[in-house]
């Protein structure tokens, strides 16, 4: 009788929020706060994004390596200066783990360079995929990450560039980030102890987690970032099938009132990664885009 009770309770709960879903929340209301991550329109070069977000009214780009690489950092911060978009961040730095000691400090030393590309464009922040490795246990992966992150911090800090962990979603575990919840990134925050490191907050990543709520709030004002998207079902590529804003089960607005309550009010940064929509003519992803912000974020 008592567990039939139980689940009577859970159901009505769940549906109740269902329901708040719908209803509990305001939507953005323009574009001041809309950035749009490169990799978002990957088939576009930097030249043709910054054309593309300009024409249509994004306020803020966070800049992927690759597409800065084909011109250098110092003429690709000239470009991005001069389109008049906020610089956001830079992606991505991080995969600290590695099984030899050698290893470990190559991946430092690339941070350090990672750290200075951002200063040449004028990126205030580094965000850091952490790393992972499918023959190193993820206690210890996370000690590498750790190390790591400390070894390069003294560095950021005498450049003036931020550094915000990302965690990623536990299907990342075996290879791209031992860091899989928000707590873990908040322990990492507090062992490092430095105004300097902080946190990102993806609900690709943290949607799922049932004390997102309370380790958003532990987070404060140590969230350096927020980025958006949604959870398609089913996933068809564990990578590239991220879905647009509205389109999943994601309670957007929902976690995004979350992190505002602890007073953060950046950049709502777009991330997704799909297939489908690079296949897209990209002015029209932008538009779709900027649809989705408005009606479910």
């Amino acid at each position: 009788m008592l567990f039939r009770v139980n689940l009577r309770f859970w159901d009505k709960t769940r549906a109740t929020s269902a329901l708040s879903r719908k209803e509990h929340i305001n939507t953005m209301k323009d574009f001041s706060r809309l950035c749009i991550h490169t990799m978002t329109t990957k088939p576009w070069s930097l030249e043709e994004i910054l054309a593309g977000y300009t024409r249509a009214g994004v306020s803020g780009i966070t800049v992927w390596r690759h597409h800065i690489e084909p011109y250098g950092a110092e003429k690709a911060g000239k470009m991005l200066r001069d389109s008049g978009l906020k610089i956001v961040s830079l992606c991505r730095g991080g995969f600290f783990p590695a099984t030899s000691a050698a290893a470990r400090e190559e991946a430092r030393t690339e941070n350090r360079r990672i750290i200075d590309e951002a200063a040449a464009i004028g990126a205030p922040l580094v965000v850091l995929v952490c790393g992972a490795h499918p023959e190193i246990s993820l206690p210890d992966a996370r000690q590498h990450i750790l190390d790591g992150i400390a070894a390069v911090l003294p560095h950021a800090e005498a450049v003036g560039v931020k550094l915000s962990i990302e965690p990623l979603h536990p299907m990342y575990a075996g290879d791209r980030s031992a860091v899989n919840t928000l707590e873990q990134a908040n322990n990492m925050v507090v062992a490092l102890n430095s105004p300097w490191v902080g946190v990102t907050v993806d609900v690709y990543h943290c949607w799922w987690d049932p004390m997102l709520k309370s380790d958003i709030q532990r987070a404060g004002n140590s969230i350096l970032s927020f980025h958006v998207c949604d959870w398609r079902t089913p996933v068809r590529d564990i990578l590239n099938d991220r879905g647009m804003m509205g389109e999943g089960c994601i309670d957007i607005p929902g976690i995004r009132k979350w992190v505002e309550a602890t007073g953060f009010n950046g950049f709502v940064e777009v991330e997704i990664f799909s297939h489908q929509f690079w296949a897209w003519d990209q002015n029209a992803l932008v538009e779709r885009i900027k649809e989705a912000f408005l009606t479910s974020v």
